[in-house]
């Protein structure tokens, strides 16, 4: 096809014609399509066509660590919502006759004979020179362990009572994972249940300190003059005082009356007021950029309220920017809720968390003789790595351009 049909649409052999007096010069006769040069493919379209979220996506999912902390962090959230049944015993069962009883083993072999996963009963024993309980497995006979099974009662959520767990104890004998506490408490299940108080506080902490953010950055960056100078300057005392002391102090001058579910807003709260700060000058930062752009010049002029114009034109723009800038803060929540139940002064028992399981652990010498006491530590560090891993890659997807 010549270079005079480039461009036009496609042409039947009715359309083309000779010009006259130039012979094997043909042209069409097919109305000229302007588009058809730069029409795309299918899959051209999908990529070029995307949206900025799909294209987020796209790119968060080449970033194979952060995928990996977001499942696992997706899995340990999960697990919160029926810690109840997830686990063997019930958070307050107490096996007194097994008190600092070590970590039971799970066995599939018997005498050469493959009978399935089970435990071996516990023996306890007094070692009357260092006057430790000693526990040693009786490997006479084997226990099998029982899964989907009725087990200890609970109430699901305190509202429905229930007693159906994943995995029960055989009849007979105990199955104590990561070994029992001062009290002969299942440690695996309260940190189970402890996932459920330490993984919402950080949620619900990071809720109440990303619309302050929002608000407060909102009004600094958008309307600048002495709002801004007020906020700017309350941040500036804010952030001038020690975090951790902070805390305490604050902490400290909650009722001990309170009830632990108040205790356990009053904390939230704690958490939630001292972080918004770095928000918030993130949000002024870039209103302070967008206020002035024409599609902003073009809303304040056809009427649109300050709400609607921070609501509807400039927090969108960078919110993907503020989404991963709050997956970082609430790693800080949870190391802050650890930190305080962990030095006595934020949640109290009945409530677990595992900042409070950490709490038993204080004394060098319970640690020493006990050292499964300090297995609670263990998913404070996979949240913590699994929510930074998991922000840097949000961090990254943010900016899919790049």
């Amino acid at each position: 096809m010549s270079a005079a049909s480039v461009g036009r649409a496609p042409m039947t052999g009715s359309q083309l014609v000779e010009v006259a007096g130039e012979p094997g010069h043909i042209v069409s006769t097919a109305p000229f399509d302007p588009g058809s040069a730069a029409r795309l493919t299918a899959e051209q379209e999908h990529f070029y066509l995307a949206s900025q979220w799909m294209l987020m996506w796209w790119k968060f999912k080449r970033h194979r660590v952060a995928v990996v902390s977001g499942i696992i962090l997706l899995l340990m959230y999960a697990s919160t919502l029926v810690s109840e049944v997830l686990v063997p015993y019930n958070l307050h069962t107490r096996h007194t006759d097994f008190i600092y009883a070590s970590p039971q083993s799970v066995h599939w072999v018997h005498k050469g004979e493959l009978i399935g996963p089970f435990v071996y009963p516990l023996v306890k024993s007094l070692d009357m020179v260092t006057l430790r309980r000693e526990y040693t497995e009786n490997t006479t006979q084997p226990y099998p362990l029982r899964f989907f099974c009725s087990g200890d009662p609970y109430e699901f959520w305190g509202l429905v009572d229930m007693s159906f767990h994943l995995m029960c104890p055989p009849e007979g004998a105990t199955v104590f994972l990561l070994g029992t506490d001062r009290l002969g408490r299942d440690v695996m299940s309260r940190i189970v249940y402890g996932a459920r108080i330490s993984l919402t506080i950080g949620l619900l902490g990071i809720a109440i300190s990303f619309a302050l953010g929002l608000l407060f950055g909102g009004i600094a960056g958008y309307f600048g003059g002495w709002s801004d100078m007020v906020i700017q300057r309350a941040i500036e005392i804010i952030r001038s005082f020690p975090e951790l002391p902070l805390w305490m102090a604050l902490s400290a001058v909650l009722p001990v009356t309170w009830s632990p579910l108040l205790v356990y807003f009053g904390i939230t709260g704690i958490l939630a007021m001292l972080d918004w700060t770095g928000l918030a000058r993130a949000v002024r930062s870039k209103l302070l950029a967008l206020r002035e752009e024409d599609y902003c010049t073009a809303a304040r002029l056809m009427g649109a309220s300050p709400k609607r114009i921070i609501g509807r034109h400039l927090l969108p723009g960078f919110m993907s920017h503020l989404i991963a800038a709050a997956t970082l803060s609430i790693p800080g929540m949870i190391l802050g809720e650890t930190a305080l139940s962990f030095l006595g002064i934020g949640l109290r028992p009945p409530i677990t968390s595992w900042g409070v399981l950490l709490n038993e652990a204080q004394n060098i010498n319970v640690v020493a003789l006990y050292p499964w006491l300090m297995l609670p530590v263990v998913p404070v560090i996979v949240v913590i790595l699994a929510f930074n891993f998991f922000g840097d890659g949000l961090r990254d997807a943010a900016d899919p351009y790049r």
